[in-house]
């Protein structure tokens, strides 16, 4: 072992004695239970295109009440459950010291999640405000931004107490994601039923780009910016260009929701700045897209059985993909054939589930096997009956104390996993792409609209295909995160060696 070898180790173990293994384990708990649901409604969904009368006619199985379950359960229950799990984890080994208020957060993990589920009977019963991704009723939204300033002074009151000056860049967009989602709930409680005529559709606008730009991407720049480096052992590429990213997704961003009301009574002169301020993003696309590559330089020999780098590095691609796709349909000229189709829900899905929720997804893989060996290990690093009441039978190997080399319970059922949703986003996301053009185009020709949703009848089958896939290729992966806990100790460490 070299110097720097042991230095890491050491330092490793001093970390892992500042987080709370068990919180963390049970928010990540909670939201991959929540990974499990949420889209698999939206399979439901997507059947009801071909089979409107599935699940019978009653309320709460129409599509009007399904799909708004699905949309805010993916954004606030499978995505953002997983990401403030993930938190507990990186703020504490950022910072050098432990999370302040921690004896608080257990009640809070409570009201997070009966929140969401009281949201989500109360969606079923009818309760809706309107606002697309921002249906939950009035109530729910207030425990939600309770809740997150309650996280925003936690995580800066720690991220005030931390050992070293310099705040690594997950921090800047931590802090970013947390305020400025505080100030956009903010316009979820008074915009539905309080701004008046085409201004509410502009702020109705604004408020589902800022849930996408100033929550979803900048949490999901987090965790990648954490758990790239951190799993294939790189430093990040360049701390400037990072810096660059951030601001330029400050900049830009706040101005982008207008653009999908191009041809609406909304002034030119704020459909164009929407429009610029879309082109404009290329600017944090690439340098963030640069970092992420750069990182993984030398490090791609190693990166086929490395399972959390490789759902970080495809999340980066369907990034890519997708915010091309979002800029391009952000152009007058190319609304026309776009808008009101499927195009637009690839460019959704491309983004919000191909990209940051499979970050949270590696970031969790990332996360659950340490949490596992930090019950085997014990906290303070020594063995003994720690984890389950038995003494182990020989003393554990020096590797097994790394605990940044504890291995998956199965590889191979993972890798399936990861196959499955990879090939699942992807496919679907063409498959959107395909109908959305073709509906367009033929609604552009003047083309009655019940022959273009005949035309894309057969679309649909293959997305509700797709949407399986992913489904099953979860279903993987949260057995294998579950089996790993279950393990016997020994086993932890084992493949470790």
């Amino acid at each position: 072992m070299t110097s720097t070898d042991a230095a890491l180790r050491e330092a490793s173990s001093r970390n892992d004695a500042l987080i709370d293994a068990d919180l963390i384990r049970k928010w990540l708990a909670c939201g991959l239970g929540w990974l499990l649901l949420f889209p698999t409604i939206g399979v439901f969904v997507s059947t009801k295109f071909n089979y409107p009368t599935l699940l019978g006619d009653l309320p709460w199985f129409t599509f009007g009440r399904l799909r708004p379950m699905h949309v805010n359960g993916v954004i606030w229950g499978a995505f953002s459950t997983l990401f403030i799990g993930l938190c507990y984890y990186i703020v504490p080994r950022l910072s050098g010291v432990r999370v302040w208020g921690e004896r608080w957060s257990r009640g809070l993990l409570w009201v997070w999640n009966l929140n969401l589920a009281a949201g989500v009977v109360l969606l079923g019963l009818g309760w809706n405000r309107g606002w697309e991704a921002g249906e939950l009723p009035l109530i729910n939204v207030v425990v939600t931004f309770l809740a997150l300033v309650f996280l925003t002074l936690q995580f800066l009151m720690t991220i005030k107490e931390r050992r070293e000056p310099p705040l690594y860049v997950s921090l800047w967009y931590l802090i970013a994601a947390f305020v400025w989602t505080d100030v956009n709930l903010v316009l979820l409680m008074l915009g539905p039923y309080h701004i008046p005529g085409i201004n509410n559709a502009a702020w109705h606008g604004l408020f589902i780009h800022y849930v996408v730009g100033l929550w979803i991407t900048p949490a999901g720049y987090v965790l990648i910016y954490y758990f790239l480096p951190a799993s294939v052992k790189n430093p990040i590429y360049s701390h400037r260009l990072s810096l660059i990213g951030f601001w330029s997704l400050a900049f830009f961003y706040p101005f982008v929701g207008i653009h999908h009301y191009l041809y609406s009574p909304i002034a030119d002169w704020a459909e164009t700045i929407a429009i610029v301020s879309s082109m404009m993003l290329i600017i944090p696309v690439w340098t963030v897209l640069q970092n992420f590559f750069g990182t993984m330089i030398g490090r791609w020999p190693e990166f086929s059985r490395n399972l959390p780098a490789k759902f970080l590095i495809v999340g980066s691609l369907m990034y890519l993909v997708g915010c091309f796709q979002g800029s391009l349909e952000a152009l007058r000229s190319l609304q026309q054939p776009t808008h009101f189709t499927d195009f637009v829900i690839s460019h959704s899905h491309l983004t919000v589930f191909g990209t940051f929720v499979v970050w949270a997804i590696a970031g969790t893989m990332y996360v659950w096997p340490r949490l596992a060996a930090v019950r085997a290990i014990g906290p303070a690093g020594g063995w003994g009956p720690q984890a389950r009441g038995e003494a182990y039978e020989e003393s554990p190997p020096a590797e097994a104390r790394e605990i940044n080399d504890v291995a998956l319970w199965s590889f191979r059922v993972g890798n399936w996993g990861f196959w499955l949703i990879t090939l699942g986003i992807s496919a679907m996301g063409l498959v959107l792409v395909a109908q959305g053009l073709t509906q367009g185009f033929m609604l552009m020709a003047g083309i009655e609209w019940m022959h273009s949703v005949n035309a894309i009848r057969p679309y649909w089958w293959v997305r509700t295909l797709t949407g399986m896939s992913m489904d099953v290729g979860m279903s993987l992966v949260v057995y294998v995160l579950m089996k790993t806990t279950l393990a016997r100790p020994t086993a932890v460490w084992s493949g470790a060696r």
